[in-house]
């Protein structure tokens, strides 16, 4: 069962708020889940940019997605702000020896759990029926909370996968 993230997302941020994604290439552990949940509440509680409070927002989803929120309708975030979001991760991905950059390998919500299967591998998989055009895709490039809510999952066929793949 896939979550409805209009339930976990914050319903006070502004439908445009950035929104970035991290997947990690495996489950966090739940000890991992814990530590790495305060070490983003405490970067989302002192978040600033240029000085000014940030209002921020991250979360775990799945055990294997960080999603970091910037509601930029008070604040906007700059570049120097952004690159303190990227060191979190960079700290949670080396604490935890995980990797939260690969962007080759891609996620499905396939048996009712998450699965990873390099980009490289998505045409054999979806020619052997381990994938179809009806599988979830989690797209990690959604840039604000309204896309993430309508297009974090998609099916396959709906997202830039199909005119690669499907024909």
């Amino acid at each position: 069962m896939t979550v409805e993230l209009k339930t976990i997302l914050p319903e006070n941020f502004h439908p445009m708020s950035k929104t970035w994604i991290y997947q990690s290439n495996r489950t966090f552990t739940l000890p991992e889940l814990f530590q790495a949940e305060e070490i983003l509440e405490a970067f989302t509680d002192n978040w600033k940019s240029h000085g000014a409070p940030v209002k921020g927002f991250a979360t775990i989803l799945y055990g294997q997605f960080i999603v970091i929120m910037a509601d930029e309708s008070q604040t906007g975030v700059g570049g120097c702000s952004t690159d303190s979001s990227v060191h979190v991760i960079k700290q949670i991905e080396v604490m935890n020896n995980v990797q939260m950059f690969n962007r080759e390998l891609l996620a499905f919500w396939v048996k009712e759990k998450v699965q990873t299967i390099p980009l490289a591998q998505v045409g054999y998989a979806l020619e052997n029926g381990i994938l179809t055009k009806d599988t979830l895709y989690f797209n990690n490039l959604v840039a604000n909370k309204a896309a993430m809510e309508k297009d974090w999952l998609q099916p396959i066929s709906e997202s830039w996968l199909a005119k690669k793949y499907i024909k």
